[in-house]
This record gives C-alpha cells, structure tokens and sequence, in this order.
C-alpha cells in the first residue's frame, strides 16, 4: 500500500469562474451608494436644523420625498454589494460571505427606518400646519422624538452593521486575493478608522459634520471608488488552476 506524503498540504480553493458581470454590479453598485448617500442630503437643505419650522417643512414636501427615495437607493444599493459578492466570496469563507451580506441587509432596514421618521415628521408637519390649533407641547416633543431617531440611526446605528459587513468582505478579499492586497488593507484600515468615527459620535452625541468625523470616514469613502472602477475595469482575479499532472502530486 503506498503510503500519502506527509507534507500534502490541502488545497487552496481558487475562482474557477470569471465572475466578470458580478465584477461590474458590485463596481456600479458602489459607485451608486456613494452618489445616494451624499446626494441624500441636497434635497433637504437646512429644513431638518434646529429649531425646525414645520410651516417650511410641510410646504416642501416634495423635497423631503425626493430625499427619501434617494435614501431607499442608498439603502438598496449598500445590501446589494455584499449580497453581490457572495457567490464569489464564498469559495473564501461561506459562513464570513453569509455574514457579510447578513450585515448589509441589517444596516438597509435600519436606513429605512430613519427615512421613516423623516416621512413621519413631514406628516406631523403637515397635521400641524392644517389645524387651527396653536403648536402645543406634544408636538414639539414628537419633533424632537423623530429627529433623535433619524440622528442616532443615521450617525451611528447604520453604521455597525454596514462597517462590519465590509469588514468582513474586506478580509475575504485579502485572504482570497481576488483583488489587489494593497486594495483589502486599505479598506480594512478605513473601516477601522470609520468605526472609530462611530463610536466617538455615540459616545459624545455630536453628530455634526466635523473635521474629525471628516478626515476618518474619507479613507472609506475613497478606497469604494478606488475599487469600483479596479471591479469595472479589471474584474477579480483568477487564481491558476492546477494542471492534471499537478492534481496528482
């Protein structure tokens, strides 16, 4: 009986398939939830700062529609990237690949949960403006509810979920190399450095756009475009395939 050799290693998995349309969704997909996610709050302008003048809300309803679609596509595309990656990701690490996408569908609820309130708060403000009674107490308290929730939702709720999911495909992306390893570390350092940003808005309830927040979620915000048009332009690599006579080592 032949005996195996004692320094058989197991096999690497490789990607036997191109995977190239899934290259490009997942490239058009970053690009789109980028654009969604700053162009979200355009439509809005400064109808959200406090104090909020409901007349002024209610009179631009359509505004604050228009900025909730934007949101819905923002929330849509987020998911659809991990979602996306997974029939690639998983030769990787199927339960890290499910988790991923897992991740980037909690973060997409918890997005419609802030536009929610942001539709609810234009139809407080279009009941208070219709009635005849004076602004009372309750309403300025609902007011304040529904902004609490879009803040603490936006500014830091989405963000675990989302930064954990692309922490996840990150890795697998390094582990595997199906891009560039400079591109995985890259990413893996701007979601280190965004979840610090996250945890220091909770922490400290500053939820404004500052210098601070700025300078540590731009290395995320630039590494997804840097590698949506490496996806578009370049696909995912393909590990080489063993040859018959290598397979029987």
């Amino acid at each position: 009986m032949g005996a195996h050799p004692a320094n058989h290693e197991e096999e690497k998995p490789v990607l036997r398939k191109p995977y190239r349309g899934t290259a490009i969704v997942v490239g058009v997909l970053l690009i789109v939830c980028s654009v969604a996610s700053i162009l979200s709050v355009a439509p809005l302008g400064s109808l959200l700062d406090s104090p909020v003048n409901l007349a002024k809300l209610a009179a631009n309803d359509n505004a604050v529609v228009l900025a909730a679609l934007i949101e819905f596509v923002a929330a849509a595309t987020g998911a659809g990237i991990a979602i996306a990656l997974y029939p690639v990701l998983r030769h990787y690490g199927h339960a890290m690949a499910w988790g991923a996408a897992a991740s980037r569908v909690v973060g997409a609820a918890l997005v419609l949960v802030g536009t929610l309130s942001l539709l609810a708060l234009l139809t407080l403000a279009q009941e208070s403006v219709g009635s005849t009674l004076p602004n009372n107490a309750a309403t300025d308290a609902s007011v304040q509810v529904l902004l609490a929730v879009r803040d603490w939702v936006w500014n830091f709720m989405v963000s675990l979920p989302f930064l954990l999911g692309a922490g996840l495909y990150y890795y697998l992306m390094y582990r595997s190399s199906i891009v560039p390893r400079w591109l995985s570390v890259w990413g893996l350092l701007a979601v280190a450095l965004s979840l610090v940003a996250t945890l220091y808005s909770g922490f400290t309830q500053d939820f404004g756009l500052t210098t601070f927040s700025t300078a540590l979620n731009a290395p995320i915000g630039l590494q997804e475009m840097v590698l949506a048009v490496w996806l578009i332009a370049k696909g995912f690599h393909l590990e080489p395939q063993p040859s018959p006579a290598q397979s029987r080592r």
